[in-house]
């Protein structure tokens, strides 16, 4: 393999990443602001906004974890980082998804137990499947195929 082919490679995978980052961005700063947004919305006939603003800050809880671990992540692998992104993404589209089903839904069907879960499952997958994609792209690079 040449060298300008490797680094063609890599640059593509470097680009690669970095609208892989950028799509993980603006989906945490959307996922974030539309699931308090709905929790809120879903809360508003609640006459215990103490209550409504801590589980707002419940919901927000794993997009602000991203926040941190992205910035951290410069000294993970790419694949690791690859898998933050990925995760926050899914956790994006999945919040906004199961919220604004209950919060649009019919006006007796609110259930809170899905704005105690969803921060649950997601605080998960970042600490499970993140760093359980490290260990196996580690092991994956140890095994050297002859």
């Amino acid at each position: 393999m040449s060298i300008q082919h490797r680094d063609d490679q890599s640059g593509r995978a470097g680009k690669m990443s970095d609208r892989l980052h950028r799509t993980a961005k603006v989906a945490a700063v959307v996922g974030a602001v539309g699931s308090v947004a709905l929790t809120l919305y879903a809360g508003r006939n609640n006459n215990l906004p103490l209550v409504m603003v801590l589980i707002a800050g419940w919901v927000f809880a794993p997009f602000f974890g991203f926040a941190l671990a992205s910035r951290i992540s410069s000294r993970w692998s790419q694949g690791t980082r690859a898998a933050l992104h990925v995760v926050i993404i899914v956790i994006a589209i999945a919040s906004l998804t199961l919220y604004a089903r209950d919060a649009l839904g019919p006006a007796h069907a609110k259930r809170a137990a899905i704005y105690v879960a969803v921060p649950i499952v997601a605080w998960l997958l970042m600490l499970i499947g993140v760093p359980l994609t490290a260990v196996i792209a580690r092991r994956s690079r140890s095994v050297q195929i002859p």
